[in-house]
């Protein structure tokens, strides 16, 4: 496994981490979960990322992780509430939660969740530019990290909040989306956090696979990069399908400023064939030059960062 150190925190990351998105919104039974994450583990990932509105996510990493707890560099979020239902899930989150008191009460209920006294990064789930701008509101973060509570703080957003939250000088960790259909943040936002040493976390780096299906997916999530793989039309997207998961997740890997991309699955052999296609080495330079001019020449202005 390949590591990467995560900005100015020190921490060494594995390129690959586990996210608990689908983890959580799937109803996944706590056996799977022990088996994707001491797997995960026993392959060389030592960062998982979670969230409190991941449904159940937090708890089932808690028991999973046990002893394990210090092999991991573990992060989870804040700023939303628990999904009431799967009813509620495709339509975004059910309310927003950056009450200062109910940050903080979110905060020690995740703690609780995983099991452990502190989180390695505790991040704002993307918060509204207000809540960036409310000194008050930040402050929740940084006496966390004062507290013990967490090491570092950090946040998940989109490329347009996400060049002013850089800008701001606060956050130690920077979560966003960046793959072959989603380069907004590239240009705008990486060479800016590179500069500050922050580190840069990739979610979604594989743009859900989305081009292996035929037809448009029905949820909000994931129909804009289905739209935007078909207008982008990559040769490699028409080939073999683990061979276009490989090229895609090379591509996010390769981008200057990168240090891991969360990889969410709710499948142990998934997981471990990105492990083993990683494994084959980074994407050729020249394969990574012709995504972004494919990018450059068909990216529409409204093709911004997704959440």
């Amino acid at each position: 496994m390949e590591y990467r150190t995560l900005g100015n925190t020190g921490l060494k990351v594995s390129v690959i981490g586990l996210g608990g998105s689908e983890i959580g919104y799937q109803d996944i039974a706590q056996k799977i979960v022990d088996t994707i994450v001491h797997r995960a583990l026993d392959a060389g990932v030592n960062v998982i990322d979670t969230a409190e509105c991941y449904a159940d996510s937090e708890q089932l990493f808690g028991r999973a992780l046990g002893k394990r707890r210090s092999e991991i560099v573990l992060m989870t979020k804040c700023g939303h509430a628990m999904l009431a239902s799967a009813a509620d899930r495709g339509g975004g989150f059910a309310r927003s939660e950056w009450d200062r008191a109910m940050l903080e009460a979110s905060i020690d209920r995740s703690l609780r969740r995983l099991r452990t006294d502190y989180v390695d990064v505790i991040q704002f789930h993307s918060p509204p530019r207000a809540v960036l701008d409310d000194g008050a509101v930040v402050r929740v973060l940084e006496n966390a990290r004062k507290a013990g509570k967490a090491r570092f703080i950090g946040l998940s957003l989109d490329a347009d909040d996400g060049a002013h939250a850089v800008e701001m000088g606060v956050f130690d960790t920077l979560q966003i989306s960046l793959s072959v259909a989603d380069q907004q943040a590239i240009d705008l936002v990486l060479p800016k956090a590179a500069a500050r040493q922050m580190g840069l976390i990739a979610k979604r780096p594989i743009a859900n696979a989305v081009w292996g299906s035929k037809s448009a997916p029905g949820d909000w999530y994931t129909r804009p990069y289905w739209d935007r793989m078909r207008a982008l039309d990559y040769e490699f997207a028409h080939g073999d399908f683990e061979e276009s998961i490989a090229i895609a997740l090379g591509f996010t890997l390769a981008t200057a400023g990168v240090h891991c991309a969360i990889v969410g699955t709710t499948k142990p052999n998934h997981l471990e064939a990105n492990i083993a296609m990683r494994a084959r080495g980074p994407l050729r330079r020249t394969d990574y030059e012709a995504i972004r001019s494919r990018w450059r020449e068909v990216s529409k202005p409204d093709w911004r960062g997704q959440r």
